[in-house]
């Protein structure tokens, strides 16, 4: 009958795992697109991967749109906003 490994061993592959390099890609830089508030001209860098996330659910000629954290009105990417 094999005898599942001791708690204490569990514990030991554990730690080293958790000690190699970035185990979890925390440390890996995270790509960012600049939006422009429509309203103030407030900027801010929106991760990438979030960007993408919003264009599944768009159409075509559809611009991801968020809220401004400064006056709440519309932030388009940067370049992209109507003047």
């Amino acid at each position: 009958m094999k005898k599942d490994k001791e708690p204490v061993e569990l514990n030991k592959e554990l730690l080293k795992w958790l000690d190699e390099e970035d185990p979890f890609g925390l440390n890996e830089d995270i790509k960012t697109i600049l939006f422009t508030c429509l309203e103030c001209g407030e900027e801010d860098d929106i991760p990438e991967y979030v960007v993408h996330e919003f264009q599944v659910v768009l159409k075509r000629n559809e611009e991801v749109e968020t809220v401004c954290p400064v006056c709440g009105g519309t932030m388009r990417r940067a370049g992209k906003s109507p003047k």
